[in-house]
């Protein structure tokens, strides 16, 4: 069930984690909020925009290749791969993501990639293993889809440089923990991991505010 509310998530890991309990304290309440707008297809193809980009750099990318769209809020699958391979790159895009947002809607317009209604109804492990199969898409940016897109509840993506930093600071850690760590640790956390992630990641980001 997606995430509607974070009084119980936040209730349960004050209860199984005196740490967790003293972090909520500081930061209050949790504000995290699911954008359910976009579709999968928008959000993934937003993700490759911004693979290795500052985000005004990839915005100004996506505005210059919504252009070549007129009259759509954003481009259907098969309006992408009717598009030259020159238009694409001169909006900005480099020839390895232009091959993946081919992928992309290629691998939409055979169900891979499945439409917003459909998706609500696969499990996380689902979602993932389908969606890691379009070039240039890993785990971690379909985590970013589950949390923020979607409000999957309990979902915690330990590859995440903020998330291990947080837990490192909230926990005292002198070195920083490895993703298996976190993984294991968090097993306490179930079923809202999700809560505790953006609770980790707010330890990170007051952590660089105090510096």
């Amino acid at each position: 069930m997606p995430l509607s509310g974070s009084d119980p998530a936040v209730a349960h890991l004050a209860m199984v984690d005196p740490v967790m309990r003293r972090l909520i304290e500081d930061i209050g309440p949790c504000t995290l909020r699911p954008n359910a707008r976009r579709s999968p297809f928008e959000s993934l193809a937003r993700a490759i925009a911004h693979q290795q980009l500052h985000g005004k750099a990839a915005e100004s990318i996506l505005t210059r290749f919504m252009r070549l769209f007129p009259g759509r809020r954003f481009p259907h699958p098969d309006d992408l791969l009717a598009v030259n391979t020159r238009s694409i790159r001169a909006a900005g895009f480099s020839r390895s993501k232009i091959v993946a947002l081919r992928d992309l809607a290629a691998k939409t317009l055979d169900g891979t990639v499945p439409t917003s209604r459909v998706i609500q109804k696969l499990g996380d492990d689902e979602i993932i293993d389908r969606l890691i199969e379009v070039r240039g898409i890993g785990r971690w940016t379909v985590e970013m889809l589950l949390i923020f897109q979607l409000g999957r509840p309990d979902v915690l993506p330990v590859d995440d440089f903020g998330v291990r930093n947080g837990f490192r600071l909230a926990y005292g850690r002198r070195s920083m923990p490895t993703p298996k760590q976190v993984l294991r640790y968090g097993e306490r956390w179930k079923p809202y991991r999700t809560v505790a992630a953006w609770y980790l990641w707010r330890a990170a980001d007051r952590a660089k505010q105090v510096s």
